[in-house]
């Protein structure tokens, strides 16, 4: 009986004197927990760096990154994939090429209602397109080995 007397006259300070009993009835305490602050933690990491990752004539793996891209700037040429990012990739191993080939879109493609028409006469349109020329050639000419 004493233990249960000593638990209810306990605060968090320590023990209470009977005469202070009545202000445990006054004193309330919180019904909820106080809540953390939440900060907008985002747009602290750098932005994406756009461009050819590889230079002309440098040795890449399969795999590798050649250039990340928002629009279609760079068209993927002979053993390189285009990923759903627009990011092209090598997919053999070999030496990168960049090379330029004259554009000429479809007669009546909407890019010809939008380009051509606005451009003067004689104008030359142009493609970047990135190619990897693979180390291993695949396979030689039949006529070439004969002579």
């Amino acid at each position: 009986m004493a233990a249960l007397a000593s638990l209810m006259l306990k605060s968090r300070g320590g023990l209470l004197v009977p005469a202070q009993s009545s202000l445990l009835d006054s004193v309330r305490f919180a019904s909820k927990k106080a809540g953390g602050s939440s900060k907008n933690l985002g747009g602290k990491s750098p932005g994406q760096r756009y461009g050819f990752k590889k230079q002309d004539g440098n040795f890449v793996h399969a795999g590798n990154v050649l250039a990340t891209q928002r629009m279609t700037r760079y068209h993927p040429g002979a053993h390189v994939g285009m990923g759903t990012n627009k990011t092209l990739f090598a997919m053999e191993d070999g030496y990168v090429r960049f090379t330029k080939e004259v554009y000429i879109p479809a007669p009546r493609s909407p890019e010809v209602t939008k380009v051509i028409t606005k451009l003067p006469k004689g104008a030359v349109l142009y493609k970047t397109f990135i190619s990897i020329m693979p180390v291993k050639q695949e396979g030689k000419f039949k006529l070439v080995d004969m002579v």
